[in-house]
């Protein structure tokens, strides 16, 4: 190993052995103050642990690479606090009939959902476009607060177009005017409209169920608990913040407003759904079924 000219306190063995040790423990379980190691932080380590005098980052990125091991990723993930049983498998299994099996004429399948806090941020100075000679786009890193605004949302998984409405607030009531428009756009020769959401206390107050009581042609269906990737709407959402949301700039809330309802239009001009196949549920599916397995 390589780590610098007259650098290595031990062999090349030790300082590499106590190199991925070190990657592979919590910065903070080395007294670092670090939420993440970096290559440099690593290196720093390993001088003030006494392991070389002194080694490059590049010499222990070179290192971490051969071993497969980058400390600097994170990965989220759940621990087991929901139990993938009966009903986690029911549900998960409910999801991906809807999403994957062919529909009847008089039936619809919406993903609904809310995109909360969406401010203007307006900038005190105008965004510059781009210019030649490599010049990016110039967006003004002081702004001001002027509010937020709810995007209450629903994604049409066969045509891929979307209902948006914008509220100040996130109440049922507001959630309710979501159905009502979705209500009002589909053709009442669809008798069956099937709405997924999270458990959000909202998605299944008294009001909403009462509405739900009126209007019997909705049929709510619900994604396990920390599943929120079974929701597409998410993935459109996804889309929208990319797109339309990643350098905002707008002059009030009104505007905000506006320029939402314009990208939706015209996403809707050319709307398409994102592919969802059994394959997609294939493996948490066995997961589960592999726990109810084990647990009988």
């Amino acid at each position: 190993m390589s780590c610098g000219p007259g650098v290595a306190r031990f062999s090349p063995h030790v300082v590499v052995t106590h190199l991925v040790k070190l990657a592979c423990a919590l910065a903070d379980e080395a007294r670092r103050s670090l939420s993440l190691w970096t290559c440099a932080e690593l290196a720093r380590t390993l001088v003030r642990d006494g392991v070389v005098e002194s080694i490059s980052p590049q010499s222990v990125q070179r290192i971490l690479s051969s071993h497969r091991l980058k400390p600097w990723r994170v990965h989220y993930w759940l621990s087991a606090k929901v139990p993938r049983d009966a009903d986690f498998l029911r549900q998960t299994n409910e999801i991906c009939e809807l999403y994957t099996r062919e529909l009847e004429p008089h039936e619809r399948v919406f993903c609904v959902d809310e995109k909360t806090s969406l401010q203007p941020r307006t900038r005190t100075t105008a965004t510059l476009p781009a210019q030649p000679s490599n010049l990016p786009v110039r967006l003004e890193h002081e702004y001001k607060r002027k509010g937020a605004l709810q995007l209450f949302g629903a994604f049409d998984t066969r045509s891929g177009t979307v209902i948006g409405i914008c509220r100040n607030r996130k109440r049922q009531e507001d959630f309710i005017a979501l159905l009502t428009e979705i209500d009002r756009q589909t053709p009442e020769s669809v008798t069956h409209i099937h709405i997924v959401c999270d458990n959000l206390r909202m998605h299944k107050g008294k009001r909403v169920r009462a509405w739900n009581h009126q209007h019997s042609r909705f049929q709510f269906h619900f994604t396990p608990v920390h599943c929120s990737w079974m929701n597409q709407i998410e993935q459109w959402f996804s889309i929208l913040q990319r797109k339309r949301l990643s350098a905002p700039n707008f002059d009030d809330l009104a505007e905000l407003e506006s320029k939402i309802e314009s990208f939706i239009a015209e996403w809707n001009e050319r709307a398409h759904p994102f592919r969802w196949t059994k394959t997609s549920f294939a493996k948490i599916i066995a997961k589960a079924e592999d726990s109810l397995a084990r647990a009988a």
